[in-house]
């Protein structure tokens, strides 16, 4: 038995060497084939410097030159080529079109001649009419001395100081006229003021009454029309209905529209990031683009929104920096 169990002990450390030269052997026969594979694809990818050099050689060799093109195509000829005789390349000084530049040539000569011929016709016919007003003139002048002799030489005198003043000298009724028209342009272009609202500003308060509603961003507070309680990043302002709303600060209008809770809206651009938002509103006075003075009007207050029955008229006023609400509090003075 025992000598039984040495024989199954010797087999299967044969057969375990075995095992370990068969994998030994594997994996050195797959490490060759590896290896050789990785040489072949280095050696492929080798740039031969020698072959590129005599490529570019042969290619300098076989380009031809500007004037040997030149010559080849005024052998060709332009009716072999893909060529529009109306086309001339924009920005070019040396391609030119003799065929539209002698027809040019011609419609240009025929146009001056028939433009002298109307101009001549033109001067004819306005000398004829300022003839005509002449003599008409001279009429009235020669019935006014017979009427009147000492106004009419008064009248000479002056038409005589005023024909030297109009020789001599600018008309100062046309110049008038047209310092008055820069001055109207230069008052109606419209100066954007620099807006530059900053953390030391202050606003003013939009209207005067009691807050129904305050500020609360940290926590939760009761809205009585919605019953529930909220975080309001605005200020409910009481008010009373039809009552005028001014400006907080100097600004912006950048948006004029409507909101289901906040009714009638205008946002107002303060700069450097300070938006203003004023709610509840009507019969709005400003317009998106146009600059508010401090305490300007920008509305009336408005029947409240659903959303605000309970408190009543009321105006919705919010502060924001670069869109994150601010306690419009801490800014009221």
């Amino acid at each position: 038995m025992a000598r039984r169990n040495r024989n199954n002990i010797g087999k299967e450390r044969i057969i375990m060497m075995a095992s370990a030269v068969f994998v030994l052997t594997a994996l050195t026969v797959t490490g060759l084939y590896v290896r050789t594979n990785n040489r072949a694809e280095r050696e492929d990818y080798v740039v031969d410097f020698e072959t590129l050099e005599q490529s570019s050689a042969e290619l300098a060799e076989n380009m031809v030159s500007g004037e040997e093109l030149d010559t080849l195509f005024a052998e060709v000829g332009t009716d072999d080529l893909d060529y529009d005789p109306s086309f001339q390349e924009a920005n070019s000084l040396h391609v030119e079109n003799t065929e539209i530049a002698g027809k040019a040539d011609q419609k240009k000569n025929a146009g001056g001649e028939n433009e002298k011929r109307s101009a001549d016709d033109v001067k004819t016919i306005s000398e004829a009419i300022e003839e005509a007003e002449k003599a008409e003139d001279k009429k009235r002048e020669e019935q006014a001395k017979k009427d009147n002799p000492v106004k009419d030489s008064k009248e000479e005198k002056k038409e005589g100081e005023g024909a030297v003043q109009q020789e001599g000298m600018f008309d100062e009724t046309v110049d008038t006229v047209m310092s008055g028209e820069v001055e109207t342009e230069g008052i109606s272009t419209t100066v954007q003021p620099e807006l530059s609202f900053g953390e030391e500003d202050n606003l003013v308060w939009p209207i005067v009454g009691d807050v129904l509603i305050n500020y609360s961003m940290d926590k939760t507070i009761y809205f009585p029309t919605l019953d529930q309680y909220k975080y309001n990043p605005a200020i409910v302002i009481a008010a009373t209905q039809g009552e005028s709303i001014g400006a907080a600060a100097n600004g912006r209008v950048n948006s004029v529209s409507y909101d289901r809770a906040t009714g009638n809206t205008v946002v107002m651009d303060l700069g450097n990031g300070y938006e203003l938002t004023y709610g509840q509103l009507e019969n709005i006075t400003v317009s998106e683009g146009s600059y508010v003075n401090v305490g300007d009007p920008i509305g009336t207050v408005a029947v409240p929104t659903k959303y605000y029955n309970l408190e009543g008229a009321n105006v919705y006023f919010k502060l924001t920096k670069d869109g994150e609400p601010i306690n419009p509090l801490t800014k009221l003075k």
